[in-house]
């Protein structure tokens, strides 16, 4: 596990995870909403954008955050681990809320509401990005590790054995 993608509905934890598996592993860590998003709730470019993910690439070791289906297809190719975080609307709904009026290292600004548009984008994600999210799973697996987890507990669980000291026989 050197070159790690976290893939997800909003709010589903995915910076959390993230967060939690460098703690681990020591790899670098980049959130793409950081890279995306500017302070001032603009963006770049997405010609820059593309750019910082190509020189992201070019690194031996990192952890990308994030879903940004448009470059997911590149980032599954450069990757040697996948992890999706699949989980129920009302989980990833109740995880955004959750976060709102909180500073976060995973966006460049404090969230004031969860806005009607965002609401609206996780309650659509499973019918509209997770099945070419599998899709390209599948096209993509061959050689990768792809961890699917359905629930927090089951990240937990992960993370917990991950993190488990070796056993002595």
């Amino acid at each position: 596990m050197k070159k790690v993608i976290i893939i997800g509905c909003p709010g589903a934890g995915k910076s959390v995870f993230a967060r939690r598996l460098q703690a681990i592993t020591a790899l670098p860590l980049y959130h793409l909403d950081t890279i995306w998003h500017r302070p001032d709730k603009t963006h770049i470019s997405r010609e820059a954008f593309d750019c910082r993910l190509q020189e992201i690439f070019q690194k031996d070791r990192w952890i990308l955050d994030g879903n940004y289906q448009r470059t997911l297809e590149a980032r599954l190719c450069q990757c040697d681990t996948v992890f999706l975080l699949d989980y129920p609307a009302e989980l990833c709904l109740a995880g955004a809320a959750a976060r709102v009026g909180t500073q976060r290292t995973d966006l460049p600004w404090v969230e004031t509401e969860l806005d009607a548009a965002f609401r609206q984008q996780i309650l659509d994600f499973s019918q509209k990005q997770r099945p070419e999210i599998y899709d390209l799973l599948e096209k993509y697996q061959e050689g990768k590790t792809v961890c699917i987890l359905k629930s927090r507990e089951e990240a937990d669980a992960y993370l917990r054995q991950l993190n488990a000291p070796p056993q002595c026989e």
